[in-house]
């Protein structure tokens, strides 16, 4: 590996040193930067070719160097006889000025070791290019060892060097005296260039018709760089000393046989013995073979047997050689044209580049890269010109690959971007490279993209034409992602909308649309909320299509999961718009279908999330209810003993019950609980409080009555201690739900604690026990007045109203647990009356309200009538226990189911008397 990287290092080191050796010093290196050896040419391949460029302009050149140790073998004379030719040479070509003659950019220059002098930018000499190697860096270029002539860069070489004969033997009068392969160069763009004038012989008489020239006498002792190709020289040149511009169509002649058989000529010469070489050749060639042909193509073949007569008389001038059938090939007449494009005027140029396009894909990639694009684009300057032009060089463009793209088609589009002037001629570009924005967006750098291409596209959404805008709004969608977020939001949106609203187009303004609905997934949710979907409220057409157009934007904001559409917003804005647009007289059953599936998709996800929403609000609502009430319940019963069967009997008849308690005591005992309740729950129970007041007044009581039966006290305390449980029961089946406002139900049953509502919360019944009234059992069952008012109580039988119950059980959405009200209803259960379970009557005391209903005899009968609490608990003590204190008390639903027929009985007598009260 190391002596690898020594052997480069020192390869390296041996080019810079020769580099540096043969061109320091010489004044070319002032003004010109010397690159890498890449070709040779010229007289035996004795000039090395170095790319480079001028300090000043960047502008890029080629470097012919010409080194002195080449020719140290060779004596003072000798080497000055070389100088002197090489220096003539370009001196003569310095002067010469001709598109088919090598271009000098910088004279002649020597120093103590080289001559040196720039050229326009070279690629390689045609020996290189046809196998010779001479004087070439090592290892050989690859782009020199691969190349291969294609067959029209072979026809248009030969007529540009037929040309370049044409101008020198027509114009100048000068005959060559040289033409090889050596002294034929290729140029950066492959044109062929005539160089190598150090043995070129000018006319002695240019003024007259026929023109003579002197030649030299071949001197063989000479060094080879003293005289010319033998080989390429016609045989008068050596056998006559004499020769014309005849003889350099002879040479054009071993030429083109060298181009079509791999760089060999004719005939090998051997340079010791050249006349006699040259007679053998001049025998030869009066009978030439078919052979010697052979390999050149049969269209020009007669031609070059033309060329190679031993009679100069025969051979075809310059100028007739420009005209033979073989250079009228579409290729070679498309790249002359281009060539002569500096003499025609606009109008030849366009009719040209309009037919181009079907021109290019004939030709080679490698001509139309580096022949014909270097053409086009020049033309950039000409503003008239560019919509001709434009399309020639994006067609190339895609045969390009990104590398080539940047680096010689980027730099002459980006001025071409931002073109408006003329008007005209600016539209027709927008137009054109939005019809080939994919091309652009493929090849171009995203920065060049942000930079030139986008500032394109929106003076193309500004401009008047109709075409352009629809075009630009069909491409913008395919590169959005490429579009910064700031340029899209600030710059590209704006002209969309504008475009929209202020276009008298229809399609202008459905493309909008399209375009805004394609981009959506790039913009941010809230700037479709607030600038996208009020902007559709804007439109003011109503054309189906447009209709449509909008559905869509509303309909993609609303599926995509970037984005979506908030519930208030769907209610408030985004629904009453689309059910206004979708009864539009305009739409058809299909279009109308289409609206309504939309609305209600939106209306499904609206309900859902605001269902969603009070579910998890009302669950949240319900815990806290829960600990609100849960915390003082639990501190009471850990320090209230088990109530007794006593208690139990107090709670349901208060404490002037049977067991003879005073008032007092319960209230006495109700006090600790009362203290301990918080500022928000006294707030919450004067709430309730004052509710439970309102639907007193408003709505009657249906008081439920049940027959009581026989039994004793013992059955008595059983009978309350079951209430109490199923009381509880539906207290803490009711604690869940909401307080009903129709149908409520309150406790009855005064207890040593406040009293607990439906809701769980401290009730009061309304009265205020030092006033004198007795807080009895009030059984409530809040119903709206049915038809029968009044009517109630004149049924023979008094059912418990469960109605309510249930229907405020299935507010909540759930079915009430009734099993705690199976104690109410059993039938083995022996009944207790009325009479064991009320008070017993001082003696002497006259109560007008039980004389009402007949003697003592008959309580079983009238008590039937007599109201009771849900518990089974008669109401027939207190202000509220009259059963006419209020009469909306008998209101009653006029169809209650009986919940267990078998314990209750019909009074006719209680419904004779209600009859007589009410009518």
């Amino acid at each position: 590996m190391e002596s690898m990287l020594n052997k480069l290092k020192s390869t390296v080191t041996k080019v810079t040193a020769d580099v540096t050796s043969a061109v320091m010093g010489n004044p070319v290196t002032r003004e010109f930067e010397v690159g890498r050896h890449i070709a040779s040419g010229g007289p035996g391949l004795c000039w090395r070719i170095y790319n480079g460029t001028k300090k000043s302009t960047k502008q890029e050149v080629a470097v012919f160097v010409f080194d002195k140790k080449m020719i140290d073998k060779y004596q003072k004379f000798d080497k000055d006889q070389i100088i002197d030719s090489l220096k003539r040479g370009v001196q003569q070509l310095t002067r010469l000025r001709h598109p088919r003659l090598l271009t000098v950019q910088h004279p002649l220059e020597e120093s103590r070791d080289c001559l040196a002098f720039c050229t326009e930018p070279v690629f390689a000499s045609l020996s290189n290019v046809l196998g010779q190697w001479d004087n070439l860096p090592s290892p050989v270029p690859n782009d020199i060892k691969e190349y291969k002539l294609y067959d029209v860069e072979t026809k248009y070489g030969l007529l540009q060097i037929s040309e370049g004969l044409s101008f020198l033997h027509s114009g100048v009068k000068m005959v060559h005296g040289n033409l090889c392969l050596e002294n034929i160069i290729l140029n950066k763009s492959g044109a062929w260039k005539i160089m190598g004038f150090d043995y070129s012989i000018s006319s002695n008489n240019p003024s007259e018709a026929e023109l003579k020239y002197t030649c030299k006498e071949w001197e063989p002792n000479l060094p080879p760089l003293c005289l010319p190709n033998p080989e390429y020289l016609a045989p008068e040149y050596i056998l006559s000393v004499s020769c014309d511009s005849a003889s350099d169509m002879y040479s054009l002649g071993v030429v083109m046989h060298a181009v079509f058989n791999e760089g060999k000529p004719v005939f090998q010469v051997n340079k010791h013995d050249i006349f006699k070489s040259f007679s053998r050749q001049l025998d030869q060639l009066s009978s030439m073979s078919p052979a010697v042909l052979n390999k050149i193509p049969e269209d020009v073949r007669e031609h070059v047997k033309m060329l190679l007569s031993v009679t100069p008389n025969v051979r075809p001038d310059a100028d007739q050689m420009t005209k033979i059938p073989f250079f009228d090939d579409i290729g070679a007449v498309t790249l002359q044209y281009f060539d002569s494009l500096f003499q025609r005027d606009n109008l030849q140029k366009s009719q040209f580049y309009k037919g181009l396009p079907k021109v290019l894909p004939k030709l080679p990639k490698r001509v139309v890269v580096y022949r014909i694009l270097p053409a086009l684009t020049s033309e950039f300057v000409n503003p008239d010109m560019v919509p001709f032009v434009l399309p020639n060089v994006l067609l190339i463009a895609e045969e390009c690959t990104k590398e080539e793209y940047v680096r010689l088609i980027m730099p002459d589009l980006t001025p071409v971007f931002k073109q408006q002037e003329p008007v005209q001629a600016s539209n027709m570009i927008l137009l054109i490279f939005l019809q080939k924005m994919d091309l652009l967006l493929t090849k171009t750098p995203s920065e060049e993209i942000k930079n030139s291409v986008l500032p394109m596209v929106y003076r193309a959404l500004e401009a008047p034409s109709v075409q352009i805008q629809e075009l630009c709004l069909n491409i913008i969608p395919t590169f959005a992602n490429l579009i910064d977020y700031p340029s899209m939001k600030n710059s590209l949106i704006p002209r969309i909308k504008s475009a929209c609203l202020q276009t008298s187009s229809l399609a202008v303004r459905v493309n909008s649309l399209v375009c805004l609905g394609k981009i959506l997934e790039y913009l941010d949710k809230w700037y479709v909320i607030d600038e996208i979907l009020p902007f559709l409220q804007q439109i003011p057409s109503r054309e189906p299509a447009v209709l449509m157009g909008i559905l869509g934007i509303y309909k993609c904001t609303f599926s995509h999961k970037k984005l979506g559409i908030p519930k208030e917003h769907l209610a408030t804005k985004s629904l009453p718009h689309l059910v206004s647009l979708s009864i539009d007289n305009n739409l058809n059953l299909n279009q109308f279908n289409s609206f309504m599936a939309v609305i209600r998709d939106m209306l499904g996800r609206m309900e859902a999330e605001h269902k969603t929403k009070l579910e998890q609000l009302h669950v949240m609502q319900e815990q806290q209810r829960s600990l609100n009430i849960s915390n003082p319940g639990n501190q009471s019963e850990e320090t209230k003993s088990p109530p007794s069967s006593g208690s139990q009997i107090d709670d349901i008849f208060g404490s002037t019950g049977v067991n003879g308690k005073e008032n007092g005591s319960a209230a006495t005992t109700s006090q600790p609980n009362r203290m301990s309740l918080t500022l928000e729950e006294k707030q919450r129970l004067a709430k309730e409080q004052e509710q439970a007041a309102k639907l007193r007044n408003q709505q009657p009581l249906a008081p439920l009555t049940i027959k009581p039966a026989a039994g004793n006290n013992a059955q008595t305390k059983d009978l309350t201690s079951s209430l109490l449980n199923s009381m509880a029961s539906l207290s803490l089946g009711n604690a869940a739900r909401p307080a009903p406002a129709q149908a409520s139900t309150i406790s009855a049953y005064p207890s040593t604690g406040p009293m607990v509502g439906s809701v769980g919360a401290p009730v009061s019944n309304g009265f205020n026990p030092p006033m004198g009234f007795q807080t009895g059992g009030m059984a409530m069952a809040m119903r709206p007045a049915g038809p029968g008012l009044y009517g109630g109580m004149a049924t023979t039988t008094s059912t418990p109203n469960f109605a309510a119950l249930a229907q405020s059980q299935g507010q909540a959405g759930k079915a009430a647990d009734m099993s705690a009200l199976d104690n109410l209803f059993t039938p083995n259960r022996p009944k207790v009356t009325l009479n064991q379970m009320g008070p017993k009557a001082p003696p002497g005391s006259n109560t007008p309200w039980l004389g009402q209903f007949g003697s003592a005899q008959n309580a079983q009968t009238q008590m039937q009538g007599v109201p009771v609490s849900m518990g089974a608990v008669p109401s027939g003590f207190g202000m509220q226990a009259n059963p006419f204190f209020s009469p909306q008390n008998f209101s009653q639903p006029a169809a209650t189911p009986s919940m267990n027929p078998s314990a209750i009985k019909h009074s006719a007598s209680v419904n004779s008397d209600l009859k007589d009260l009410f009518g």
